[in-house]
């Protein structure tokens, strides 16, 4: 058995379960992340997926259950401190940092999970990591950019970078292809392949509407209909005609090549 095998489960949920004014959100979930799997959550809008990534976050509260993410227990740590150990970026991110940031500061700020420069000190040795990380994601041309002048593909290149800048123990990506051309999404795609396959990159679970958006190197999938799992475990036995027929209520052929996933109406 591997050591990341035996190592406990990134995130461990059980008996969990949301309610929203009296909505419930998600219902009775029990569900693992091992050290070595890069899952994806898929299900039609009002799922639940957000949530669920939002509370392996430790950015909201689930109603009844137990959470447990990079060993500690949600209720009995302090989460802001827990939460540097945790990589979380979604398209709501981008306009919560100060705008006059550089691409290299916004990555530098990741460090801390900050949303501005000034709270933190910062030195050379952070400025020479946040500028590997933009290489690492093609990035390194926009080091001096302004976040605003950035194209919307090349911002999400960069939240790439920032949430990696702390060496976290876990990654969390909501949709984060959404509003991208096909050409944006595609070089994106192959930069979330690349990070998915590279053994070094810790557990990551990735929120998505669309399967093509699903890189090449993710092992597991859980898809959500209604709060409740429908099926969760290796991804070639989840994205499947049956199982996603129906979790959206349609009838769906699921074409599957060279690690990509697409979905057609039958």
């Amino acid at each position: 058995m591997s050591a990341a095998r035996d190592a406990a489960p990134a995130i461990r949920m059980t008996g969990l379960s949301v309610t929203i004014d009296g909505t419930p959100i998600l219902l009775r979930l029990d569900w693992e992340v091992r050290p070595e799997e890069r899952w994806v959550l898929v299900g039609p809008n009002g799922a639940g997926k957000t949530t669920l990534l939002r509370i392996a976050a430790l950015r909201q509260h689930p109603t009844t259950g137990t959470v447990e993410v990079v060993g500690e227990t949600l209720g009995r740590c302090e989460v802001h401190t827990v939460r540097r150990r945790i990589a979380y970026t979604s398209a709501a991110v981008a306009p919560t940092l100060e705008q006059r940031m550089t691409a290299t500061e916004v990555v530098m700020t990741g460090r801390n999970a900050a949303l501005a420069p000034w709270w933190h000190r910062y030195d050379a040795d952070d400025r020479a990591r946040a500028l590997a990380l933009l290489d690492r994601f093609g990035c390194a041309a926009l080091a001096d950019h302004r976040l605003p002048t950035l194209s919307a593909g090349e911002q999400q290149r960069v939240l790439l970078a920032r949430a990696l800048a702390c060496d976290p123990g876990l990654v969390l990506l909501d949709e984060p292809t959404a509003g991208l051309d096909i050409a944006g999404r595609e070089e994106l795609v192959r930069y979330l392949g690349s990070l998915a396959t590279d053994p070094r990159t810790p557990p990551v679970v990735m929120v998505t509407h669309h399967l093509e958006e699903v890189a090449p190197g993710f092992t597991h999938a859980l898809a959500l209909q209604a709060g409740a799992v429908l099926a969760a475990g290796p991804i070639g036995e989840v994205l499947t005609d049956d199982v996603l027929s129906e979790c959206y209520g349609l009838a769906l052929r699921i074409e599957a090549g060279d690690g990509r996933f697409f979905a057609r109406p039958r």
